[in-house]
């Protein structure tokens, strides 16, 4: 009865044009009914609203304020019932108003979604039908002004509760449904938002949003020109981190997109994904689609880093490159590009790169050009934190070396300042437990020892404090036309003249000193580790540079250890078969010098000595060495190394000196150092087997040709070579006299332990 007597009363009012009554009763029914003290009068109250927005019509819009206001404000009444029926009235000022609510539309959310958390089930299903009352409304309009709702959106996207989180998912469909509403040009407003909201532990409410994502992804790779990349980088790079596994995930593939889309973009951002990438690399088969997402964003990143980026000091200048995006859009909005990146100072998870927000980057169209520079030192600090930590996984650590091997071959000149930082982490990574880890990390070492850009003008060995100069320099080439425009090693060098640089001798040093301090390292990997630097760089080389350092060594028994590695490392590998035929004929000057310096280090452990005659074919001097032995002292040790040698005699690399056994006359010396080598061993059954040996040795007498008047190939090469076997057997007498010297201090220092601790 109310209802229809304000109806009638309104009505004749509209009829009358009589607009300042319509107002003041309006007026009346809001401020001494709505908004009364008495539970009564308010429900009265919103009646007579709801009847006056009815009555109105058409005209009701000139009077939303004043009508909606009221009910707004009865939204938060104590009384449950009293919050229905302001729920009921607001739906039917709605439903008359139509599109005239919009300019309202701020409220109306406002209060909706408090309402869609209330914990009556009736109020919460009156909300529901004016929430979709509102949602058809917005819709079927054209006018809705997004600009001004995305704060509130973005305010209210942090809700914890469950039923506000599925009202503003809801919503967000809702909008991205509509054509004229584009609501991808505020995403990175709320993008933070729908992540928390995917965390969410109702499973319906992660269902919406992955689907509000899944569409907004869409949207990305259809049209890229209108995305911010830049400004959603970082949020991606947060929630990659995530202990929510759909986060996570979710969060990885849109990284996957973004970098495959946005290109070049990325790369100022790079650091912080890396943080976010490289631990994923290591996760085990339960979060096998995390890796997989991870390891593409990995190999894509990778790819963004080109030659041209160590072309310019990126301290005064950027540069400018084409943007290649992968979709055959063109881009359109040019904004300059930020080339500012903060790093996280300790690379952990909750410390993250969220700066770079802060400076807007879209991209150019196809006829402009965008600058972008890499930041190189956040890239290599992130590596050179997941290198320190102990406790990441495999497959990540040798990712970390994927990308400073990456580095130093498409951005030299730049990676050589961080060289030194890096160099010790590169070494003590030699220790690792993994084969894969090791071979990549000498890989990278590897790259550092060979790579032009090392080379500095004037610059000797690296570390002066141990290095003084050899006998026999290394070879090290002249910078200049070394380093080309890329980076990459010159193509005139071939593996008699390799390129060689600075940082070659330091690498030679430290590695030696890796081994001493750690001879387990030495014992399990010392010969897997130098095999394969024989493959990635110049055997000769680092034979050659490891005797002359081995030639200074103060802790002889090391020394000894070492070259005794080294001999059987030269004698038994395949990868050294070329400098074992180079060694064998001594033909070149270079090969000679190479023999005198390995024989002056070599000098250090006397059976290895004797094989290195062997393996050169001078074998008068290697009789005249085992004459020497008389002079040592013969240890158990000591009878072990013949025993091996004659073991090796027995093997295919020797197989030239056995054959030279039937040539007596021309061999006379070969045949008497073996017979040496017999006398100093006991009974044993090496003895046994280098006596059939030398059993099988034919009478001389016998062996008569008409040519063997003359002299044998091996004799002329062994007269013609030029050598100073004298000084070299007086080099070997000097050498082993400090180690016999050395022998007695170590057993005159624990004799007197032994006494100290008798007392």
């Amino acid at each position: 009865v109310l209802s229809s007597s304000f109806r009638r009363l309104v009505r004749e009012f509209v009829a009358q044009n009589n607009t300042s009554q319509i107002k003041h009763v309006i007026q009346i029914l809001s401020q001494e009914f709505a908004l009364s003290q008495h539970p009564h009068s308010r429900k009265g109250g919103l009646i007579g609203l709801a009847a006056c927005s009815i009555a109105l019509g058409k005209d009701s819009g000139l009077y939303l304020k004043e009508l909606i206001e009221p009910v707004l404000t009865c939204f938060n009444d104590a009384d449950s019932r009293l919050r229905y029926y302001a729920c009921e009235a607001l739906y039917n000022i709605v439903k008359v108003a139509r599109g005239s609510v919009l300019p309202h539309f701020n409220v109306l959310f406002d209060g909706l979604s408090k309402l869609a958390a209330d914990p009556d089930p009736n109020v919460k299903s009156g909300s529901e039908l004016l929430d979709r009352l509102l949602k058809d409304i917005v819709t079927e309009s054209n006018q809705f002004d997004l600009v001004g709702f995305i704060p509130l959106l973005r305010e209210r996207i942090y809700s914890n509760n469950q039923y506000a989180r599925q009202f503003i998912i809801s919503w967000i469909l809702v909008l991205e449904s509509v054509p004229d509403i584009n609501l991808l040009d505020y995403l990175p407003e709320i993008l933070d938002g729908l992540f928390q909201i995917l965390g969410d532990n109702s499973k319906e409410i992660r269902k919406m949003c992955e689907v509000a994502l899944g569409e907004f992804l869409k949207e990305i790779k259809k049209n890229p020109s209108s995305v911010k990349f830049a400004e959603m980088a970082n949020i991606l790079v947060i929630h990659c981190q995530a202990a929510d596994d759909l986060i996570q995930l979710t969060a990885m593939c849109w990284m996957r997109e973004f970098i495959q889309l946005a290109g070049r973009v990325m790369l100022p951002y790079s650091s912080g994904i890396l943080t976010a990438v490289l631990p994923c690399l290591s996760y085990d088969d339960r979060k096998k689609n995390i890796k997989e997402v991870a390891n593409v964003c990995n190999q894509s990143l990778m790819k963004l880093v080109i030659p041209e980026d160590d072309e310019m000091d990126e301290a005064k200048q950027s540069m400018t490159l084409p943007v290649e995006p992968t979709s055959e859009e063109s881009f359109s909005k040019p904004e300059a590009a930020s080339s500012g990146e903060s790093l996280p100072p300790h690379c952990g998870r909750s410390e993250l790169d969220i700066t770079a927000l802060n400076h807007p980057l879209s991209f150019p169209c196809s006829s402009e050009r965008i600058q972008v520079t890499l930041n190189l030192d956040g890239i290599v600090q992130v590596l050179d934190c997941h290198l320190h930590d102990t406790s990441i996984g495999m497959m990540t650590r040798i990712a970390v070396l994927k990308w400073l091997y990456h580095l130093y071959i498409k951005t030299p000149r730049k990676m050589f300042r961080h060289t030194d930082s890096l160099f010790p982490i590169l070494l003590r990574t030699l220790s690792d437990e993994s084969d894969e880890v090791i071979l990549k990390d000498l890989e990278v070492l590897a790259e550092i020892a060979s790579s032009p850009a090392g080379q500095t003008e004037g610059q000797g060995p690296s570390d002066s404090s141990d290095v003084r100069p050899g006998p026999v320099e290394l070879h090290i080439p002249a910078r200049a036309g070394q380093l080309s425009s890329s980076g990459t090693k010159s193509l005139e060098c071939s593996p008699s003249t390799p390129t060689m640089n600075s940082y070659f001798y330091k690498f030679m040093i430290n590695l030696l000193k890796r081994f001493s301090s750690e001879r387990k390292l030495l014992e399990t990997r010392g010969a897997f580790i130098i095999r394969q630097l024989c493959l990635l760089l110049n055997a000769e080389n680092i034979f050659h540079s490891m005797a002359d350092i081995l030639l200074r060594e103060e802790d002889l028994k090391f020394a000894s250890t070492m070259v005794h590695t080294l001999n059987t490392i030269l004698l038994t590998s395949s990868e050294l078969f070329q400098l074992r035929n180079q060694l064998k004929d001594l033909k070149t000057p270079e090969s000679r010098n190479l023999f005198c310096c390995l024989y002056r280090s070599w000098c250090h452990n006397p059976v290895t000595t004797v094989s290195l005659c062997f393996l050169t074919q001078n074998y008068k001097h290697a009789y005249d060495l085992i004459q020497k032995f008389g002079d040592l002292e013969v240890t158990v040790d000591f009878l072990t190394e013949v025993d091996k040698l004659v073991q090796l005699i027995e093997c295919p690399i020797f197989t030239y000196l056995r054959l030279q056994l039937l040539d007596v006359k021309n061999n006379p010396y070969l045949i008497k150092a073996l017979y040496g080598l017999l006398m100093l061993l006991p009974q044993s059954s090496a003895f046994q087997l280098l006596s059939h040996r030398l059993q099988c040795v034919p009478n001389p007498e016998l062996m008569q040709t008409a040519d063997s008047t003359k002299p044998s190939a091996g004799y002329k090469r062994m007269t013609a070579s030029n050598i100073d076997y004298t000084e070299l057997l007086q080099h070997f007498e000097k050498v082993q006299n400090k180690h016999l010297e050395a022998r007695h201090q170590r057993a005159g220092r624990a004799e007197q332990l032994d006494r100290r601790v008798v007392l």
